[in-house]
């Protein structure tokens, strides 16, 4: 499996980003980190080795990002709307920036699955809710979609317009809603065990039934915790299903 690294200095976060390549060809896979973690966690704890199979055979590539979480929503000694700034910010370097790296890297545009596990699957969430033209799909696995969970409260406009399960209910644009509609990638999945919320992915699917956008919906059982064993276990059920049915 071929596997490296690289950085450059984001214009976006006025900071150097790095990112982590793994495989050789494939649907692009954009993982998020968890919590504070960062581009090489999902290596460290072998979700990237139990997609070894799918990896090796072309099926798909990963790219894995870091996070500005401590930053922005994890970061208690910044005033709420700082961390909001810093987190569209963010937005802005993933859309602009690692998508242009992607195209680069892959000689031309290719549906990109956005993907994570906790907070990252809130990041991987959002950002193909907001931008079904650059992305094709999402897998979130374990996530909570409404943004007042991280923001002590405080939601302004710009709060509204990335917490899913409020601005969600209300799209009805007739660019955007059908480019939601045309996705047969959206897998959303949570177990039950300690310290999971499966009303969050529930919530999240009432939701998007509402709106009529195809999806899949999984609630795993209590032995699934929110944790690596949970989120290993998943991801290759919904990358197999990117092998039987490619963007």
């Amino acid at each position: 499996m071929q596997a490296r690294c690289d950085t450059w200095w984001s214009p976006h976060l006025q900071k150097t980003m790095p990112i982590a390549i793994y495989g050789h060809y494939g649907t692009p896979i954009l993982l998020f980190p968890t919590a504070m973690a960062d581009f090489l966690e999902y290596e460290r704890f072998g979700l990237v080795e139990v997609l070894r199979p799918w990896i090796e055979h072309g099926v798909c590539k990963l790219y894995a990002v870091n996070s500005v979480n401590a930053e922005s929503w994890l970061n208690p000694h910044v005033a709420p709307r700082e961390r909001i700034l810093r987190h569209i910010a963010y937005n802005r370097y993933v859309t602009e920036e690692v998508m242009g790296f992607i195209r680069a890297d892959c000689y031309g545009s290719v549906p990109v699955i956005t993907a994570g596990a906790s907070l990252g699957a809130f990041h991987a969430a959002n950002l193909f809710f907001q931008r079904p033209d650059l992305f094709a799909g999402v897998i979130a696995m374990s996530g909570v979609y409404d943004l007042r969970v991280y923001s002590d409260g405080y939601f302004d406009d710009d709060c509204y317009f990335n917490s899913p399960v409020h601005y969600l209910p209300n799209l009805s644009d007739e660019y955007w809603l059908p480019l939601l509609r045309r996705s047969r990638h959206i897998y959303i999945a949570c177990g039950q065990g300690a310290y999971e919320r499966p009303e969050a992915t529930r919530e999240l699917s009432t939701i998007l039934a509402t709106k009529g956008i195809a999806h899949v919906a999984d609630i795993w059982g209590p032995e699934y915790p929110h944790d690596w064993i949970t989120w290993r276990a998943m991801i290759p059920h919904y990358v197999e299903r990117l092998r039987q049915d490619p963007p």
